[in-house]
């Protein structure tokens, strides 16, 4: 028994036949030769390839009842919305971005150029802080410069003016608002405008700076020795002043004074007028004041001087 299939061996007497003539019409591999199909055969027997029919689009599709076609006309071949219509527009973002931001004048004028923005942006700050100062000093705080030695050694004045001990002038704050709170205390040191017989018999006017001595309805007297004694308005004894900030040897430098009583009507004694105040400066010797020419009336006081902002070495409050 062999150990292969004997599929190819020839059946005996097969061997001396003669070969086949290959028939007619075959093909010489066996297969019968396929003539031309004039209906659109190809020579191997396949059928044509014929052209496929154009895809339809949406808009080709048969309605069904009830059925409402969608828009597409803003959508790009991906179904995307088209970019133009998704973002807004130069002009939208600009006053979408006026009405977020911060800047007021971007707000009420989101068409302005940012260049004319910024420059007005500039003229209104500086203007409203202009504003502001002229609104501090004319009813907050308002600031002066000592320019003589009448409040000398308390108030400085620059050398080498009559009587000055400063290198330069001190620069003080005299407190506007204080005075519509409050009146005046005795002691304080008050800016004022001068009354008009300050000019005529001081030979100046205009603003001073002194310290309140006497308050309404007082009577004041000056003794030998320059000290000053006040008499109330309910009583009848003089009291003598305490003034820790004069030394002995101006007291007795202004000797003009001594013996003087204030106010006077008709050579006699009298009292500050209501609403008046007697004002007079530390360095007596070198001060035109109340004692020349009369009380100062509360209208014209300006301010409480509170504060030596200048120079460095003089910086306190007063």
């Amino acid at each position: 028994m062999s150990d292969h299939w004997d599929w190819d061996r020839p059946e005996p007497g097969a061997e001396d036949e003669p070969a086949e003539t290959e028939a007619e019409g075959e093909s010489p591999g066996g297969w019968p030769e396929e003539e031309p199909d004039a209906g659109g055969h190809s020579a191997g027997g396949w059928e044509a390839d014929e052209p496929e029919p154009a895809a339809e689009s949406p808009s080709d599709w048969p309605a069904s009842p009830g059925w409402q076609q969608p828009d597409y006309s803003g959508y790009d071949e991906h179904g995307y919305r088209q970019s133009e219509e998704l973002l807004p527009s130069h002009t939208e973002a600009d006053a979408y971005a006026a009405r977020r931001t911060r800047d007021p004048l971007a707000r009420l004028f989101p068409g302005l150029p940012r260049g004319v923005r910024v420059t007005l942006d500039w003229i209104l700050t500086i203007a409203g802080a202009i504003l502001i100062v002229l609104a501090l000093k004319q009813w907050v705080v308002n600031p002066y410069r000592i320019p003589s030695s009448s409040m000398e050694p308390v108030l400085n004045c620059a050398k080498p003016a009559l009587g000055c001990l400063g290198h330069s002038s001190d620069r003080v704050l005299a407190c506007r608002i204080c005075l519509h709170f409050e009146s005046p205390s005795r002691n304080d040191i008050v800016v004022f405008n001068t009354p008009s017989e300050a000019a005529l018999k001081c030979g100046e006017g205009g603003t001073f700076v002194k310290r309140v001595i006497g308050l309404p309805g007082e009577t004041l007297r000056e003794d030998r020795k320059g000290f000053i004694y006040i008499r109330g308005p309910d009583s009848k004894k003089f009291v003598k002043l305490k003034e820790p900030f004069i030394s002995a040897k101006d007291r007795l430098a202004d000797s003009q004074h001594f013996g003087q009583t204030w106010p006077t009507v008709n050579g006699r004694p009298a009292r500050i007028p209501p609403g008046n105040y007697f004002m007079m400066g530390d360095n007596r010797s070198q001060s035109c004041d109340s004692r020349t020419w009369g009380s100062v009336p509360r209208n014209k006081l300006i301010g409480i001087v509170f504060f030596v902002y200048w120079p460095p070495d003089r910086i306190g409050f007063r």
